[in-house]
């Protein structure tokens, strides 16, 4: 999946469900948004962009990745990573897949 996050260059974004994470290599620098699953559930744990890649919007491209994909998958969002949250505010057309509290 290539994705263009808020106007920044094209990132190629792919799917690792092995490792449990949404990946890109930009520059050499290996990205990444990190997922556990639990039934009806993504969690985001962790996002990392390594500085060699910051500024050019990978971390946006890896958050709507992943959204995505929970969105197709009809997964609910926990989003404990404090980047995936900030992305889920700032676009509000994945706050409906956060997950409601019990």
């Amino acid at each position: 999946m290539t994705t263009k996050a808020d106007d920044r260059e094209d990132v190629k974004v792919s799917h690792n469900p092995d490792e449990g994470r949404f990946e890109a290599t930009v520059n050499g620098a290996l990205c990444v948004c990190e997922y556990s699953l639990q039934p009806g559930k993504i969690i985001f744990t962790h996002t990392e962009v390594p500085k060699e890649a910051s500024g050019r919007g990978v971390a946006n491209s890896l958050a709507q990745a992943g959204l995505e994909h929970a969105k197709r998958e009809k997964l609910q969002v926990v989003p404990l990573c404090e980047f995936v949250s900030s992305y889920i505010q700032r676009h509000e057309q994945y706050q409906t897949l956060l997950d409601a509290p019990e």
